[in-house]
């Protein structure tokens, strides 16, 4: 038998080997197949376009590679993070391999692990690599930011980038992550009995934790806020299918407990999958949500569908809807706190669920929605193949205080209520009046698989910090996504007649006015943070620039770019606003003039008098009906006028369209994208100078249809 001492001493003679081992110097194109340690350096080393060929491959058994806090940094020749390109690390076929103390930089995709056992990536720090510049502007969203996870069985993920993608690989063990300033963080597929806890996923506009065929997974004590795109506060709350938490396609019986998702799309977004759709079998099942802050959603805090869940115990504040959970079913949503909110619970086509114990408190519309519409969607298989009536609740212990309508149930058999508080109206007796045997059969068929967890021992607590902004004003977005609150920033809030008010936000220190144009005046032209402050317009002028300078605590900016203390570090604010008067006119095609089979005929239309014509200023358009009079909502004609007047310069003409879409600057085609397609953006640079006109085509070929101007000065 070998003694327990001897297993010490061998253990301390292994590490005193590895610490003295020598430290290897990346290149690209490496296999590394043994255990190192890398020397501590920045090394810029471009990926190929290929995300098949990485900078670095890790194959092998039992191997522990510490990157000793290298930096690896890719797309070196690249200024923007939508335009960063490659791979930078691939594990593949392993067992076993500890990977620690990396820093990865630029790259589309941070590190991809497939066919790996036991892999462990252990205080890693994948920030800043690549993310979509977003299209979206203060005023209106544009529908070409909207993400789409539905389908991965192809990778489709990987589009999207992402810092760390776990493929067929089980037992993974992450911790101490950190990822900002990127789109997508730990994304999983087809990853089985994973541990991910004490991790930082905050500040990126798209998903934090991400899972698609993913099962028995622990999500816990991790920082997942901010992991959002399509808000602007005041005028739209979308989401755009951004979220804290991702769980997708047949991902069941995980642990997502004690996380922070605070001010993302959805708290928690949880969809029970295509194929669940298509036969109405499986689903995203038996997963445990408990004890999470999910508050300040734009649109769910917990959003649940087309499966068996448990959310319980969790905080859920100032979201659209506290719990959406669509064909949820033998679900159990219980003491949660939701407040401050439009609605509570709501649940469409739902059965043998239970609502209790939850405090609902200041809540505008609605507590718990339960309903049918009667007829449930016949072109989902899964309606087809399942009992999809609304059916069979207990609501039970809740508490409703400042609650408009504590219920409101329509088109829904087997309610059982009791014991709820706050309420100022008599319930319908059917409610009330249930078999107790009825009550206890609810209870058994929902309870199956529902364990409270426990905290780890080591596990950190990530709410966040009672001095730290939290509400919805603070969802502060721009092209590259949410604001972290690292570096200086001054935020248009209002716009009244020429009066526009800022807001100012940033670390300690002082803020001073650099130079303006296109300004009258400000109420103050030197201060520090948090300022509010006013500036007033020139009448005339359609462009505006506040430059500003900071100086004060070390800077860390957008692109990850640190500045230290005291240097002095500018920012700015500009805006463009020139007003173009469009005509448009609207008809009906058939297949004599069909868009794509006869488009000679389907030009002449605008020779003819239009079946629906409007004036607007805002050429900024979303259909999911008839564009107006007997038109047929997925088969119209758009055409579209502007004349203007433009100084001299070079300018971007950005087009967002669904479906197809030609652009003609002075009769001249420019943009030609004229098929059936999602909702898409496209521009094109051009020089102008004096007058000039627009004309866009348009036509609908079926489904939800958008079509989006914006011009703007292209800056040197």
């Amino acid at each position: 038998m070998v003694s327990k001492s001897f297993l010490l001493v061998l253990s301390i003679t292994a590490l005193s080997l590895i610490s003295c081992q020598e430290k290897i110097i990346l290149t690209s194109g490496q296999l590394i197949n043994e255990s190192v340690i890398i020397k501590r350096d920045t090394f810029k080393i471009n990926a190929t376009n290929s995300l098949k060929q990485p900078v670095l491959v890790i194959e092998g058994n039992n191997l522990v590679i510490d990157f000793n806090n290298a930096v690896l940094v890719g797309s070196n020749d690249k200024a923007l993070p939508n335009d960063y390109y490659g791979l930078a690390i691939l594990v593949r076929n392993s067992k076993n391999i500890t990977i620690k103390n990396a820093k990865v930089h630029g790259y589309k995709v941070g590190l991809i692990a497939e066919n790996t056992d036991s892999i462990s990536l252990i205080d890693c720090d994948f920030s800043y690599n690549y993310r979509q510049k977003l299209k979206s502007i203060r005023e209106r969203e544009d529908l070409s930011d909207w993400l789409s996870y539905h389908q991965n069985e192809k990778d489709e993920w990987l589009r999207y980038g992402m810092a760390v993608y776990l493929k067929n690989s089980h037992n993974a063990l992450v911790k101490n992550l950190k990822v900002t300033g990127g789109q997508n963080g730990l994304m999983l597929s087809n990853s089985n009995d994973g541990l991910f806890y004490n991790n930082d996923i905050s500040f990126n506009s798209g998903v934090g934790i991400g899972m698609y065929r993913s099962n028995r997974n622990e999500v816990v004590h991790n920082r997942l806020d901010w992991n959002i795109r399509g808000y602007s506060h005041g005028f739209y709350n979308r989401g755009q299918d951004s979220a804290g938490i991702l769980v997708y396609e047949q991902s069941n019986q995980n642990v997502f407990a004690f996380n922070s998702a605070t001010h993302s799309g959805d708290g928690i977004f949880l969809w029970g999958g295509q194929s669940t759709i298509d036969t109405g079998e499986g689903g995203c099942n038996e997963n445990i949500i408990y004890g999470n802050d999910f508050s300040h959603a734009p649109t769910n805090g917990v959003e649940i569908t087309f499966s068996t869940n448990y959310v319980v115990n969790n905080i859920i504040k100032e979201c659209r809807y506290g719990v959406w959970a669509g064909y949820s079913h033998h679900s159990i949503i219980k003491d949660n706190i939701m407040s401050d909110s439009d609605y509570g619970v709501a649940i469409e086509y739902g059965n043998t669920n239970r609502i209790e114990g939850n405090e609902f408190s200041n809540i505008s519309k609605v507590g718990v929605q339960l309903w049918e519409r009667g007829i449930a969607s016949h072109d989902l298989g899964y309606s087809q193949h399942r009992d999809v009536a609304s059916r069979n609740y207990l609501i039970a212990d809740n508490s409703f205080s400042e609650v408009e309508q504590p219920f409101k149930i329509e088109k829904t058999t087997g309610v059982m209520v009791e014991n709820n508080t706050g309420l100022t109206k008599d319930l319908p007796v059917e409610w009330t009046n249930f078999k107790a045997s009825d009550k206890e059969n609810l209870i058994k068929e929902s309870s199956v698989g529902y364990t409270i967890p426990e905290k780890r021992a080591d596990g950190i607590e990530t709410f966040l910090d009672p001095s730290h902004p939290r509400g919805r004003e603070y969802m502060m977005i721009n092209e590259w996504g949410p604001y972290d609150f690292r570096y200086p920033v001054i935020w248009l809030t209002n716009i009244e007649d020429d009066v526009y008010t800022f807001n100012l936000y940033g670390p300690e220190g002082h803020w001073k006015l650099a130079d303006s144009e296109g300004i009258k005046s400000m109420s103050a032209e030197t201060g520090s943070f948090p300022a509010i402050i006013t500036a007033v317009k020139e009448t005339e002028s359609n462009e505006i620039i506040i430059n500003l300078e900071y100086t004060g605590e070390a800077v860390t900016n957008q692109f990850g770019k640190h500045f230290s203390k005291g240097h002095v570090y500018p920012f700015s604010f500009y805006r463009y606003q020139k007003t173009l008067n469009w005509d448009l006119s609207f008809y009906e095609y058939n297949e004599k003039n069909h868009p794509l089979k006869n488009y000679k005929a389907f030009k002449a239309l605008k020779n003819q008098k239009p079946q629906f014509s409007q004036s607007t200023t805002d050429m900024s358009f979303s259909w999911w009906r008839s564009p107006g009079g007997d038109i047929h909502p997925d088969r119209f004609a758009t055409f579209a006028h502007t004349d203007f007047s433009m100084k001299p310069g070079k300018y971007r003409l950005q087009v967002t369209s669904d479906d197809g879409m030609k652009l003609f600057l002075d009769g001249k085609l420019l943009i030609d994208n004229w098929n059936i397609h999602v909702p898409a953006t496209d521009e094109v640079i051009v020089e102008l100078d004096g007058k000039h006109s627009i004309d866009i085509e348009h036509f609908e070929g079926g489904g939800f249809s958008t079509l989006a101007f914006l011009l703007e000065p292209v800056k040197d």
